[in-house]
């Protein structure tokens, strides 16, 4: 499973801090943990566009015996720092502080996230501009502790994107529009529930939009014995008459399979594209499996082909991954790395005889690599 084409394109120490919208904001240095999970779509003059999440963390979170975090702060329209007694926080996990004595699981973020619009080759495989003047950050409570993960989508003359929002108030999915895939303007919140992995396909479906969603919970029912399914996070479906309002679609989509680990835990990757594959054509998506090790677990990239009329019926997946982490592409940045073994593929367009896929590569940088066509060969019915 190697490609001829495949580099990181952003690292952490390409981002200018001083053009961040946190700078100057309080007296505390910061650092670019990661830049890394890029939407992606192709501009109208044949660019690529990555909307890069920007996680900028505090260089000493700890001091004064207390564990610290940024927010915006909406009374203020300006980024604040909380802190935590550090007795009650739990720090194994890089990105995250766990707040204990709960009766349910409390986090707050090590970093606050924002999203930077870096514009690509027609290829990808070269930066043509990085847009600090199109930087999207928090501007209400709902996206306090930072706006994460966007995945883009055109659906004939309009740019969508979706967003992870995330507040005590609410862990949310919100949606951005644009005429251009450039310039971005808030419409609302989609999904008000925890769901990282919203995917609207890029083309209708009987006049809906279609999309791929993945809610989040502390409880899975049981298969019954036998099942070649396995109980755990899954990728679901809805549809909209508008973008704005969803309704789930009863029939399940993509779940974990319970022959292997490899993808206990899945999500969105990026967002489905009707084409053809083998004579077959239906709505290709990529989309991450996890398997469970230490902390975070293994990310591994898979693709399956879902039906033109009917999303919820796969035609074709592949049980081998399409794209595994590369320690050969992050050596450079070693010194740099909080985490091993985690691909995430978020973005996705079409290259001629390869399709151009963007990926976050060790929740640190942006990853391009170009997939030939005939990697997408065979799979299973």
């Amino acid at each position: 499973m190697t490609y001829a084409n495949d580099r990181l394109i952003l690292v952490p120490d390409d981002i200018d801090l001083a053009r961040s919208p946190i700078a100057g904001q309080f007296d505390a240095e910061t650092y670019v943990l990661g830049a890394f999970n890029p939407g992606l779509t192709r501009l109208a003059n044949g660019n690529l566009l990555m909307m890069v999440r920007v996680a900028e963390a505090l260089r000493q979170p700890i001091f004064d015996s207390h564990v610290h975090a940024i927010r915006w702060d909406e009374t203020g329209d300006r980024f604040v720092l909380d802190a935590w007694p550090l007795e009650h926080a739990d720090t194994a996990d890089p990105r995250k502080i766990r707040l204990l004595g709960g009766g349910w699981t409390i986090m707050a973020l090590t970093s606050l996230s924002w999203l930077l619009p870096v514009e690509l080759t027609p290829d990808g495989l070269e930066r043509v501009a990085i847009h600090y003047d199109k930087v999207i950050a928090p501007r209400n409570s709902l996206q306090c502790y930072g706006i994460e993960d966007a995945r883009i989508s055109r659906v004939e003359d309009r740019w969508l994107m979706t967003t992870c929002s995330v507040s005590p108030e609410r862990h949310s999915t919100t949606l951005y529009a644009s005429d251009n895939g450039l310039d971005w303007r808030f419409e609302d919140i989609v999904l008000d529930h925890q769901n990282k992995d919203m995917l609207i396909f890029e083309g209708r479906i009987g006049g809906y939009y279609w999309a791929q969603t993945r809610p989040l919970g502390d409880l899975y029912f049981a298969y019954p014995p036998g099942s070649e399914w396995r109980a755990g996070p899954s990728i679901n479906l809805a549809c909209s008459p508008d973008a704005l309002f969803w309704k789930p679609y009863a029939k399940p989509g993509i779940r974990p399979h319970i022959a292997t680990v490899a993808t206990a835990r899945m999500g969105g990757g990026s967002p489905p594209i009707l084409t053809e594959v083998d004579g077959t054509r239906g709505w290709l998506t990529l989309w991450h499996g996890v398997e469970p090790k230490e902390i975070v677990g293994i990310y591994r990239t898979y693709w399956s082909l879902l039906d033109p009329d009917d999303p919820s019926v796969v035609l074709k997946t592949a049980h081998v991954p399409l794209l595994e982490a590369s320690p050969a592409l992050t050596r450079p940045i070693e010194d740099r790395m909080y985490l091993h073994d985690v691909v995430f593929t978020t973005g996705i367009a079409d290259g001629g005889d390869h399709y151009v896929v963007a990926s976050g590569e060790a929740d640190l940088a942006c990853r391009i690599t170009h997939i030939p066509k005939t990697a997408f060969h065979g799979g299973e019915g």
